[in-house]
């Protein structure tokens, strides 16, 4: 029967389907399924089912460094970056999110929790001005009391929160799906960083259409999988210039003629948003250095 699967451990999984929820395991030694994943499942008793099959993919949201991947969601409209005002926040954390989202066509919204902490949002917002001035949409919340005001970007979407620990996703997926009961814990001054609440994804249907992924908190979102010029489109202001450079191999590092430091000097590009690109292209090309399988 047809099925979807609504959370990952390891490698098991849950599915739904139209006759109630079953725990599926892949066939053979490879867990190649993610959350969102459509898939065709065959009942085995006592709740259980074998995976059978997997459907064709409109996407894919993953990780990987130079050895390892790790598949986050697939089937996505939108990705949803969260972050807060605190604990403090990575921007390149957000660029690589971005990256992740425009590489597999997708809409890309960033959240900023804690909204009513009055005297860290200037400083949240300064680092998420060179996003707003791309375009990309940002709603300011704090998710214990006003989480509604992102549920109008969430209708008829199939989204998935990412984001550091600590920066609420769980709870503001607790706050639009009351019946979640997402676990939330308090934030680690000490570390200024989030204890990991969310242990694996978890997809929770929306009312009426579409769905929504609660996700474990990243410290790191490598992406090592992306070719290099494939990264460079994936930083929508560089599309403009991208072919324009002097010479076809251009690195965007010295060389004579670069039109992406041609636009960089005259401001068009953001030095904080090039300064992601250079450290990302760096971690790939090391990356293919360490596993030149990549």
């Amino acid at each position: 029967m047809h099925g979807l699967v609504t959370a990952a451990f390891g490698r098991h999984y849950e599915v739904i389907t139209d006759s109630g929820c079953l725990q599926g395991y892949p066939r053979g030694k490879k867990s190649v399924f993610a959350c969102g994943d459509e898939v065709d499942i065959a009942p085995r008793g006592d709740g259980q089912g074998a995976i059978e099959h997997l459907h064709p993919r409109r996407n894919l949201l993953w990780r990987s460094d130079a050895f390892r991947e790790k598949l986050i969601a697939a089937n996505l409209s939108q990705v949803v970056i969260v972050v807060a005002t605190e604990p403090a926040f990575s921007d390149l954390l957000v660029s690589r999110c971005v990256c992740a989202a425009e590489s597999q066509d997708l809409k890309a919204l960033i959240v900023l929790n804690k909204a009513d902490l009055a005297e860290r949002l200037p400083a949240a917002r300064e680092s998420l001005a060179m996003f707003t001035a791309l375009g990309y949409r940002v709603v300011e919340l704090s998710a214990l009391d006003g989480a509604d005001a992102l549920g109008a970007y969430l209708q008829g979407e199939r989204s998935i929160l990412v984001g550091q620990s600590g920066m609420g996703k769980s709870t503001l997926t607790n706050a639009l799906i009351p019946e979640a009961n997402a676990a939330t814990r308090e934030i680690s001054t000490a570390l200024d960083t989030g204890k990991h609440t969310t242990t694996f994804a978890r997809l929770y249907p929306l009312p009426g259409d579409g769905w929504l992924i609660d996700s474990p908190g990243l410290q790191a979102f490598g992406l090592a999988h992306l070719d290099p010029d494939h990264l460079a489109e994936c930083f929508v202001e560089f599309r403009p210039y991208l072919g324009q450079c002097r010479f076809r191999d251009c690195r965007h590092d010295a060389e004579p003629g670069c039109a992406l430091r041609g636009a960089l000097a005259a401001g068009v590009i953001h030095p904080r948003r090039f300064e992601h690109y250079r450290a990302i292209r760096t971690e790939i090309a090391e990356a293919k250095r360490l596993n030149p399988g990549w």
